[in-house]
């Protein structure tokens, strides 16, 4: 990882990426998940976002999109459950992972472990137009609750 201008740029690139977001018809949900989402990134840290969508294949195959967000050399392709990993490097030096995938990835009924788990670590939602991440969060944050018990009446 190339060193890069820090968390200004990185809010800059999220604005980029959010109003790009809300232009494209099929995308359902963009979320910044990880270490940035957490609040726990450092200057080397790379930018982790979660993308929805209704054609999920067009954002897999095709490498033309990520010069519209800046995006100007694809470094890595790869496989994570029902999401695929692309890994752009920025002019600036910046490291934007795509985890590319479908609506179904937010699904709450069930609740995939796997996406539960990104979630714990750490989700903020970009664009979120069917609420699809914000009933995640908060299934999420219930399951979290149920785990760690609840007070409830003594006998």
């Amino acid at each position: 990882m190339i060193s890069h201008g820090g968390a200004a740029e990185v809010e800059s690139v999220l604005g980029r990426l959010t109003a790009w977001a809300r232009q494209q018809p099929d995308v359902r949900a963009l979320a910044l998940v990880g270490s940035w989402a957490r609040g726990a990134a450092h200057g080397a840290s790379d930018v982790d976002v979660v993308l929805l969508t209704d054609s999920p294949e067009r954002y897999v195959v095709d490498d033309d999109w990520p010069a519209e967000v800046g995006g100007e050399r694809l470094l890595t392709t790869r496989r994570w459950g029902p999401l695929t990993e692309r890994r752009f490097l920025l002019g600036t030096g910046l490291e934007v992972d795509f985890c590319v995938g479908p609506p179904a990835w937010a699904s709450v009924d069930p609740l995939d472990p796997g996406t539960a788990a990104v979630v714990s670590a750490g989700m903020r939602s970009l664009h979120d137009p069917d609420g699809a991440l914000a009933t995640l969060a908060a299934a999420v944050a219930a399951r979290r609750r149920l785990r760690r018990g609840s007070p409830g009446c003594s006998t």
